[in-house]
């Protein structure tokens, strides 16, 4: 179990990245935005595009922190 939650959330790191299209994500912008991409849009985990497209469409409903960094990135 603890495997799959490991393997589960480096995966989920690596698809919210392309929300922060200009530079790689710090840790802190990572971490803003990692529940809400659990909550919002676990659907897309490991497709990048469709991630970005997620949070962007999901705007509303984001965490303030995560809201800043999606905004701050463009989206």
């Amino acid at each position: 179990m603890t495997r799959y939650l490991v393997g589960a959330c480096a995966s989920l790191l690596l698809a919210v990245s392309p929300v922060f299209a200009q530079a790689e994500p710090t840790a802190q912008e990572r971490a803003a935005c990692r529940s809400d991409a659990v909550k919002l849009c676990a659907s897309f985990v490991g497709k990048s595009e469709q991630m970005n497209a997620c949070l962007r469409d999901n705007k509303a409903k984001l965490s303030e922190n995560c809201r800043k960094v999606v905004e701050a990135r463009g989206g």
